[in-house]
């Protein structure tokens, strides 16, 4: 796929603006009927973001090993997108072209398959590989929500099929998601909008605000990134979890609660479970193109 001038400006709004209402409108909405469970509280919600938040690491690398390991995609494919991951990570810089070109490289992982291979392929890897990776504090917060009769979303940049699939084993109402355009129900290899990240998170979260009738100032959202400042000034209650540097000097500033479920060991690797994410997707490409030499 030829490379994309970095959108910019009134662009990038006008493409967020179109990720978040595609997000809203593919979110699937879950739950208890009427008469099940607590009684309904229909104007308050909870948001999750699930990278470090809901989820230990980083999804998208979940997924990919698990796209290796059923050579659903080719190792020489994925070593440069989970290479320029891995410089993300450890550098915790962020530019558009950056996302611009992890937008096209995951894209062309998925153009041409149909929307059933990838959701069937998501259920197995999420029990594979994701399962185990939920923070219990974090699910405990989300069933806080629910138990109180609220709806929970997760908003994440992950795939609106996997995000799903992640929010029903959870119990949850629903996801937000990036959304890839198919048609006939095969992947054309274009997104809708952009990637569900920063901005569009937040006009994601107001479009499906809107449809569900909740009211904002009533709505809670979690997030363990300073990318996320805009969903978390979105609503009446933000929370820290798990939150980075930035965000957590963001969060002592305003006064927001900060709900970290690291402890000893974990909370002195900071950031490192995305790292060790992509280190095992490069490994595994790596072993995958020693092999194919041979």
């Amino acid at each position: 796929m030829p490379a994309r001038k970095p959108a910019s400006g009134p662009e990038l709004e006008r493409l967020a603006a179109m990720a978040g209402a595609a997000s809203a409108e593919a979110a699937v909405v879950s739950g208890p009927e009427d008469g099940d469970g607590p009684a309904r509280d229909l104007t308050a919600g909870a948001f999750f973001d699930v990278d470090n938040t809901m989820m230990m690491g980083a999804s998208i690398f979940h997924f990919a090993r698990g796209l290796v390991a059923r050579k659903f995609v080719s190792a020489s494919q994925l070593a440069g997108f989970a290479w320029k991951q891995l410089k993300f990570r450890v550098g915790g810089r962020e530019d558009q072209g950056s996302i611009d070109s992890s937008r096209d490289q995951l894209l062309a992982f998925v153009a041409g398959r149909t929307v059933r291979e990838l959701s069937e392929v998501s259920e197995e890897i999420y029990d594979e590989l994701m399962a185990d990776k939920i923070w219990p504090g974090t699910r405990a917060l989300a069933q806080k929500h629910l138990d109180a009769g609220q709806r929970v979303w997760l908003v994440t940049a992950t795939p609106v099929e996997l995000a799903s699939i992640i929010a029903r084993r959870l119990g949850l109402t629903g996801a937000l998601g990036t959304v890839a355009e198919s048609v006939d129900g095969v992947y054309t290899g274009r997104l809708v909008g952009g990637l569900m990240h920063g901005p569009a998170k937040v006009h994601a979260v107001r479009a499906l605000a809107a449809r569900e009738g909740l009211d904002l100032r009533r709505c809670t959202a979690y997030s363990d990134s300073q990318n996320d400042v805009p969903m978390l000034t979105a609503v009446g209650t933000p929370v820290a979890v798990n939150p980075d540097s930035g965000l957590r000097r963001i969060a002592r500033a305003k006064g927001w609660e900060v709900e970290d479920f690291r402890t000893g060991r974990k909370l002195a690797r900071v950031g490192v479970p995305s790292v060790l994410g992509a280190g095992a997707v490069i490994s595994a490409v790596a072993a995958g193109l020693a092999r194919s030499r041979k």
